[in-house]
């Protein structure tokens, strides 16, 4: 679909990311971007394989850093819609249209995906870290969401030029949330799918419960500073 733009960050996923590639392609969006953030395996090049333009980061250097790095990409190819999706499979790009309605109608500048918070969908240790970080977040930017940490989401021109993000990590996510609050974009969010695999749940840079806390402590740092 013209205009509109899948960014990927993947690290380490040369076994999901040529699907990932796939089934977007599959679903009609053919400006796909995947950012390899120095992964030490053939990522970038099972990408391109598969059909993305691939980036990439040298070193690694965060979910945050290779989101962004995307985003201003697309921006840069002409982009009116850019649909950000995690590089493991754990999304669905059939969700996609859900998120760039509401934008492609003028509707509201950013759209959020929320994930069921119901452990026959999602973990229990990663329903629990999801509400935490969901009050932080909330203390943290000022407005409440359903899903502060969810990776599918949709942003209009206007907001990808307004959403000038500093982190690197994890907490690029609710730092979204606050230039949303602090910008004061109107935004929408709707109900996604997600898919929580062995190779999913067993991916060591994942959002584990350590990388959880140091996020959370980042979120109330910046917020205190």
């Amino acid at each position: 679909m013209n205009g509109v733009y899948v960014v990927i960050p993947a690290f380490n996923e040369e076994k999901k990311i040529g699907q990932v590639v796939q089934d977007v392609l599959q679903h009609g969006y053919s400006n796909i971007i995947v950012v390899d953030d120095g992964s030490e395996d053939a990522t970038g090049t099972v990408a391109k394989t598969a059909g993305a333009i691939a980036i990439t980061h040298r070193l690694n250097r965060g979910k945050g850093a290779a989101t962004r790095t995307g985003i201003v990409a697309a921006s840069q190819f002409g982009a009116n819609v850019v649909v950000t999706i995690d590089g493991d499979g754990q999304h669905f790009p059939s969700d996609i249209p859900s998120l760039i309605e509401p934008i492609m109608r003028g509707e509201c500048d950013v759209v959020l995906g929320y994930r069921p918070f119901v452990q026959s969908s999602m973990p229990w240790h990663k329903i629990t870290h999801n509400v935490i970080a969901n009050g932080v977040t909330a203390m943290y930017a000022g407005i409440r969401v359903k899903d502060s940490q969810s990776g599918l989401r949709a942003y209009s021109n206007r907001a990808c030029q307004l959403l000038d993000t500093k982190s690197d990590s994890y907490e690029y996510e609710s730092e979204i949330i606050h230039l949303i609050a602090v910008h004061k974009l109107s935004f929408q969010e709707v109900p996604i799918s997600v898919a929580y695999t062995e190779y999913s749940k067993n991916k060591i840079h994942k959002q584990n419960i350590s990388n959880g806390i140091k996020t959370v402590y980042k979120m109330i740092f910046n917020r205190l500073s």
